[in-house]
C-alpha cells in the first residue's frame, strides 16, 4: 500500500490507520484540536493550492503559509492542497 499523506500538515503514513490516529498540529478548528485528515488527491509532489494555485515542493511547505484566497478570508487560513 502506498504511503498515506494528512492534507493539513502533510505528515507522512504507512496506513490510514495510523495516520488518523493523532492529532494534527495544522488543523483548521487549532493547533491539536483534530486529527490528521488523510489526503486522496493524486501524488503530493508538487503540490498546488486549490484556492489560489500557489505551487509548493510537498504538502507539508505548502500548507506552512497562509492564503490569499482562502475561504475564511485573506490571510485566515492555510493553503489547502489540491485533489
Amino acid at each position: 500500500m502506498p504511503d498515506c499523506y494528512c492534507e493539513y500538515c502533510g505528515t507522512k503514513s504507512s496506513s490510514v490507520s495510523a495516520l488518523t490516529a493523532s492529532t494534527c498540529p495544522r488543523h483548521p478548528a487549532g493547533m491539536h484540536k483534530g486529527r490528521h485528515r488523510l489526503y486522496q488527491g493524486r501524488s503530493p509532489s508538487p503540490c498546488t493550492c486549490r484556492h489560489c494555485g500557489t505551487r509548493s515542493s510537498s504538502i507539508s511547505t505548502l500548507t506552512a503559509g497562509t492564503c490569499v484566497r482562502h475561504p475564511d478570508g485573506m490571510h485566515k487560513g492555510r493553503h489547502a492542497p489540491a485533489l
